[in-house]
């Protein structure tokens, strides 16, 4: 971990005082977002997506860190904030508990950052609403950066309490650490904490719809996108930067920002062209745009939701990347049919509404609000919206289940409940595009990823044939 020693706080130079004033919106930005997101519950992406166009490239990256990092790392901040205060946090007022963590994240985490300026751009903040209250923030965000500039505090003793000391090291909360040991063992589980706390990559789902993956790599080139990698599906780019929002690329439909796992679903359903397809959850449209891609201007794609605002998103997305092809349904498959005839399909996509606890890198907040409880309550609508989408699979058919989780109550445990009260139903053990994915599918055919192997995020999916 970086920051384990400190020397003195030091004087600035004339560049790091620039460098301060220009990254000071930047985390004015981040540290009202932070506030946002404690007090209200909101989401720290959509927060951020409504404010980061306002900001230079640079500051969007900044703030950007300083958000997901400041909220990944809550834990093991607190647990140091709470020893050089020498009280509760709750005593804390929250923005002045907000600039601390925010700062202190600086101090250990970011390197690059001085710790003059992560000292100084804390009490700036602090003193951003006048009056004797900010004087006063001001001097107590002053004393306990400083302290925490020159005194790094011990992490936890293991021997003493070991899952304790691992959800503090690793910034998880402790039933999270517990059911994590449970479910992969110790060393699995210490690997997948560590890896939650990464940096996801930025992945993106080129649109060859539109054009051929030559011709968009091209247009990429013209306007200056970094590509880092290419995955292995032919529509799968990595870039070594954040996904172009204002270039003529995004804005002609030529991609979509979409991880590699969330990919990989529509592939194992694996429509032929010119199939209609339900996708039964389907707001906000990543995976329904990605099946319409597959089935082709000849094939359908029945875009099924219950939220009208996250059919409203599909739609918006679909526009954008000129999918016609693609027809919106409100309807809620956790109680009812939809409006479709039952044994009516071949393909079947049911990506179930879960914990997200397969992408706490992108999405950290997740630790935060989820519980073992959510994890219990939520297969028993998984299970049921299962029962449901399942009717309309005719014989010979297919249906994904897939969830964003690495959580087995939503994932194994849901279908193996299914096929046990559906002997019409077995797992397809060698799924279409197979390559593709081969090395996640485990002897029983079902999909499984990990952050901590092979970068993706965590999902789980099973292929579900009704037999003819």
């Amino acid at each position: 971990m970086s920051g384990e020693r400190y020397g003195s706080i030091g004087k600035p130079s004339a560049a790091d005082t620039h460098r301060e004033r220009a990254g000071l919106a930047a985390r004015r930005v981040a540290m009202e977002i932070l506030i946002q997101v404690e007090s209200r519950a909101a989401f720290a992406n959509v927060l951020l997506g409504a404010r980061l166009p306002a900001l230079s490239p640079a500051d969007r990256r900044l703030a950007t860190r300083l958000v997901l990092g400041t909220v990944a790392w809550r834990g093991r901040l607190d647990y140091e904030i709470e020893h050089f205060v020498a009280r509760s946090l709750s005593e804390i007022d929250l923005p002045s508990l907000q600039i601390l963590r925010m700062g202190l994240f600086q101090l250990r985490f970011l390197d690059r950052i001085p710790k003059h300026a992560a000292v100084d751009t804390a009490v700036e903040l602090a003193k951003i609403e006048s009056g004797t209250a900010s004087r006063q923030r001001a001097g107590f965000v002053n004393a306990v950066m400083r302290r925490a500039a020159r005194e790094v505090f011990p992490l936890p003793d293991r021997s003493v309490d070991e899952a304790g000391a691992i959800a503090v090291e690793y910034s998880h909360p402790r039933w999270m650490v517990e059911s994590f040991i449970q479910w992969f063992g110790k060393a699995d589980a210490e690997s997948l904490l560590k890896a939650d706390n990464e940096a996801a990559p930025n992945t993106i789902r080129i649109n060859l719809a539109r054009a051929s993956r030559e011709e968009i790599l091209r247009r990429f080139a013209a306007e200056g996108v970094e590509i880092d990698s290419f995955g292995q599906a032919a529509e799968t780019v990595i870039l070594k930067g954040a996904p172009p929002f204002n270039s003529d690329c995004f804005r002609d439909g030529l991609f979509l920002p979409q991880t590699i796992s969330s990919q990989i679903i529509p592939r194992m359903l694996g429509p032929r062209e010119g199939a209609t397809v339900a996708d039964c959850a389907a707001a906000p449209g990543g995976k329904a745009t990605h099946l319409a891609e597959l089935v082709g201007t000849s094939g359908r794609v029945l875009a099924i939701d219950v939220n009208l605002t996250g059919l409203g998103n599909t739609r918006r997305i679909a526009d954008r990347l000129q999918h016609k092809n693609i027809q919106l349904v409100r309807a809620d498959v956790a109680s009812v049919l939809p409006p479709i005839r039952p044994g009516g399909l071949d393909y079947v996509l049911l990506d179930a509404p879960c914990t997200g606890l397969g992408t706490m890198r992108a999405h950290p907040d997740i630790r935060w609000r989820v519980t073992l409880r959510d994890s219990v309550r939520i297969s028993a609508l998984q299970q049921q919206m299962l029962a449901n989408c399942a009717q309309l699979v005719r014989p010979g058919g297919a249906i994904v289940y897939s969830v964003c989780t690495i959580s087995p109550l939503e994932g194994e445990q849901v279908a193996e409940a299914f096929l046990r009260t559906h002997p019409e139903f077995t797992v397809d053990r060698d799924p279409p595009n197979g390559a593709e994915y081969g090395q996640w599918l485990d002897e029983q055919g079902y999909l499984r990823t990990r952050p901590d192997r092979g970068g993706l995020d965590g999902f789980f999916a099973a292929r579900l044939i009704r037999k003819a």
